[in-house]
């Protein structure tokens, strides 16, 4: 585990990179409610737990920040949805360095893309929100937009929309699409709220990941959706996230998938070495907790160190 101040770890060595880590803040001025299993959500309180991580990683000093998506509640007013966004990426601003954000599908419940990503800062091309970079040589970062294929976020005529919507269609008989109601073990995945990486994105994973192997990185991959069924629930995962694994087990490149929209959060370690760590959510802390986190980087592991509700992870890599 690394020390309190995160800098050295029990080997004693230097981390090569250091990132601050949260997901799933989903703000909203409304009082506080439930999820659809009756978990508890405090939705002005979610702010307050991005101020304090805000307020570390400025004592900590970690080179950037990732935002694991969800910043504001689909059940924020809509009125209010621009000026909410706004107002939290002003907040992620505070921080002393670059912060990186990613989609969600409470994002994509209040804003259209075309709206959304230059608010986010994502600069992309055609309104696709997958990018990534390299902060370190030896290490690359890849985010992926997990609602590149969606019934949400796009318009009602795109064509990715009417493939989400026929994909749905197909999978999941009940009139309501985010109900999983007799869909059975990893069937339940097929649902209006998450999504799919498309044949363009995959085909641009494989080259991110070909170019990272000639250039001797190691890659983290990041997504709001979770990848691997080891490390969150049913119901959370990418509809593809089968594709987007074995696209990921074709190199030895990929080390650590992170991802949030899951909320209790989870950890597992796939068949081929590859850590997936699901971070667990800002919105859930009861008033005066937290969850968030700073990710130390070594050549030979991730160390998450979580504060409160978000647990340390050591992800030694095999």
């Amino acid at each position: 585990m690394g020390s309190t101040n995160g800098l050295i770890n029990a080997q004693g060595k230097q981390p090569l990179l250091s990132f601050g880590v949260i997901s799933d803040v989903q703000y909203a001025d409304i009082p506080d409610g439930r999820s659809f299993l009756g978990v508890p959500r405090y939705y002005r309180h979610s702010i307050l737990v991005l101020q304090r991580a805000i307020q570390k990683w400025n004592r900590q000093n970690p080179k950037f920040v990732m935002n694991f998506g969800d910043i504001i509640d689909g059940f924020c007013p809509k009125e209010q949805s621009f000026n909410a966004v706004k107002k939290l990426v002003e907040e992620f601003d505070n921080f002393n360095g670059a912060v990186y954000h990613m989609i969600g599908n409470h994002c994509l419940y209040n804003l259209p893309r075309d709206r959304l990503l230059p608010l986010l800062r994502i600069h992309t091309h055609d309104g696709h929100a997958f990018y990534d970079f390299s902060p370190i040589p030896e290490y690359r970062l890849v985010v992926l937009d997990g609602y590149d294929i969606s019934a949400i976020g796009w318009p009602k005529d795109h064509p990715k929309t009417i493939e989400a919507l026929k994909f749905l269609s197909e999978k999941n008989p009940n009139s309501d699409k985010n109900s999983p109601n007799g869909l059975t073990d990893l069937d339940r995945r097929f649902l209006m709220f998450n999504g799919a990486v498309g044949k363009e994105q995959l085909e641009w994973l494989d080259g991110v990941l070909l170019d990272a192997t000639k250039s001797n990185q190691k890659v983290v991959i990041c997504c709001h959706l979770p990848l691997d069924p080891g490390a969150s629930s049913r119901e959370a995962l990418l509809w593809n996230y089968d594709e987007v694994m074995d696209v990921i087990h074709r190199y030895n490149c990929v080390k650590v998938c992170l991802a949030g929209h899951d909320h209790k959060g989870g950890h597992s370690i796939d068949s081929h070495g590859v850590h997936h760590r699901v971070l667990e959510a800002a919105l859930e802390c009861p008033p005066g907790t937290d969850a968030f986190g700073c990710i130390d980087v070594f050549d030979d592991r991730l160390s998450l160190s979580g504060t409160d509700r978000m647990k340390s992870t050591e992800m030694i890599f095999s």
